[in-house]
C-alpha cells in the first residue's frame, strides 16, 4: 500500500495520539502507532489498553489499503525532522518495511504486523449515548481536573465523577483534602447515569478539545466510552466502584463570608507560602471586619511571615487555619475577579465561590481547615 500525506498535519496527529502511550508498556506492540487507510484518509491509533485514542489525517494518492504497526517514538524522531514537507509512503505489505520519501531524500525502516494490536473493547447493548457542548465538557474538567487524588488506595477518587441528570451535568472531583464541585446546565442530557473518568482521560480530552468543536458524542456503558470530537475518537475504561456521596460533605449553613480580590489573595499566598513549614503548608486568616491577615511561621527555621489584605467580611473575628498550597490551588483554578469564603468556625470547611455566577454554572470548591 502507499500513499501520501501532508507532513505538518500528520506530525501534529501523532503528537497528538502519543500522549496515550505511556514509557513503558506491559505489550511491546503498545509502543507502536497502529496506521489504517480508511478511503481517503488514514487514522493513527495509540493505547495503553485502558485507552484508546485515534486521529485522523487527510491523505492523497492512495494505492491498496491495509494496516500497520510503526514504533512511535522513531516515526515522532523522523517526522519531526521533516514535517514541513510533503511526505510519501511506500509499505510493503508482506514484509511491513516501510519506505518514506521527502523532497531530498528518502527513509528505510521496519515496521511491525498489526495483527496483534489490540481492539478497544466492543461495548454491549446496554449502552447509553449523550452529545454536550465541547464547551460545557471543557469547563468541567477545567474546573475539576486539579483536584483529583492521586491515592491509589482509594482509586475512586482519582478520577472525575460525570453525575449527570435530567437538567444537568455535575463534574466532582476530590483528593481528601479539597472537593471541587461544577454544575453545568448548559444543555439538558435528559437522562440519569453516571461515570467516574480516570484523571489520565480527562487530561487528554483536556488538550485536544477545542472550544472550537461543536460538540462532543460520547457513547458509553458501566465499563467504559467512547468519546468523539473533531478528527479524534477516544476510548476509555472507567474507574469502577462507587464514588463517595459527595454532597454531604458540603457544609449546609456557612453564615460568615470573607470577600476579597482573587488576584489579592493569589498574590499574597504566593509570598506568605514560602515561609510556611514545608511539612504542612500551614497558613492562617485572621479575619476582621475589613481586613484578612494572612500568616505563616517555621519554628524549625525561625522564619515568619505576615501580610495584610483589604476585604469585606460579615462575621465574627476568626482565625482559621488552611493548607497554603492547596489555598493557592483552589483560587489560581476560579474564573472569577472577585470571590468569597464562606466560614462557620475554625474546625468546619470553608467554602470558595464566585461572587457572580455565571448562568447556567455553578462552582464550589470546599477546602478543610487545619488544626491551629
Amino acid at each position: 500500500m502507499r500513499f501520501n500525506i501532508e507532513g505538518k498535519a500528520f506530525q501534529q496527529q501523532l503528537q497528538a495520539v502519543s500522549k496515550v502511550i505511556n514509557a513503558k508498556n506491559t505489550m511491546r506492540i503498545l509502543d507502536n502507532f497502529l496506521l489504517r487507510i480508511e478511503g481517503d484518509r488514514l487514522s493513527i491509533t495509540g493505547s495503553d489498553s485502558e485507552n484508546t485514542l485515534t486521529a485522523f489525517v487527510p491523505i492523497m494518492d492512495v494505492e491498496g489499503s491495509g494496516e500497520i504497526a510503526v514504533p512511535a517514538k522513531r516515526l515522532i524522531e523522523i517526522t519531526k525532522e521533516i514535517s514541513n514537507q510533503p511526505l510519501s509512503f511506500i509499505i510493503n505489505d508482506e514484509t511491513c518495511e516501510i519506505d518514506l520519501r521527502f523532497l531530498n531524500g528518502h527513509f528505510n525502516f521496519m515496521g511491525v504486523n498489526a495483527a496483534d494490536y489490540p481492539e478497544p473493547r466492543t461495548m454491549g447493548d446496554d449502552t447509553t449515548q449523550l452529545t454536550l457542548p465541547a464547551s460545557m465538557v471543557l469547563n468541567g474538567i477545567n474546573s475539576t481536573l486539579y483536584a483529583v487524588s492521586t491515592d491509589l488506595n482509594r482509586p475512586t477518587m482519582t478520577g472525575i465523577f460525570w453525575d449527570i441528570h435530567e437538567g444537568d451535568v455535575t463534574f466532582v472531583s476530590s483528593d481528601a483534602h479539597k472537593l471541587v464541585k461544577y454544575v453545568n446546565s448548559e444543555k439538558a442530557p435528559e437522562i440519569e447515569a453516571s461515570f467516574i473518568l480516570p484523571s489520565k482521560t480527562a487530561g487528554i480530552i483536556k488538550t485536544l478539545l477545542s472550544k472550537e468543536d461543536a460538540d462532543v458524542k460520547i457513547t458509553f456503558d458501566k465499563k467504559g466510552g467512547l468519546f468523539e470530537f473533531g478528527d479524534y475518537y477516544l476510548y476509555s475504561v472507567f474507574i469502577n466502584g462507587n464514588y463517595p456521596n459527595y454532597n454531604r460533605v458540603i457544609p449546609s449553613n456557612n453564615p460568615f463570608v470573607l470577600v476579597a480580590d482573587r488576584g489579592s489573595l493569589i498574590n499574597s499566598l504566593r509570598r506568605v507560602n514560602l515561609f510556611a513549614p514545608k511539612s504542612s503548608n500551614l497558613v492562617m486568616l485572621s479575619l476582621k471586619n475589613e481586613e484578612v491577615v494572612l500568616s505563616a511561621q517555621d519554628l524549625d527555621y525561625g522564619t515568619s511571615a505576615e501580610e495584610k489584605i483589604s476585604c469585606e467580611y460579615n462575621g465574627n473575628d476568626m482565625n482559621v487555619g488552611f493548607n497554603g498550597v492547596f489555598m493557592f490551588e483552589i483560587l489560581s483554578n476560579m474564573p472569577d475577579d472577585t470571590v468569597q469564603l464562606a466560614l462557620s468556625d475554625p474546625a468546619r470547611p470553608g467554602i470558595y465561590s464566585g461572587l457572580e455566577p455565571k448562568e447556567g454554572e455553578s462552582l464550589i470548591t470546599i477546602q478543610m481547615p487545619m488544626v491551629l
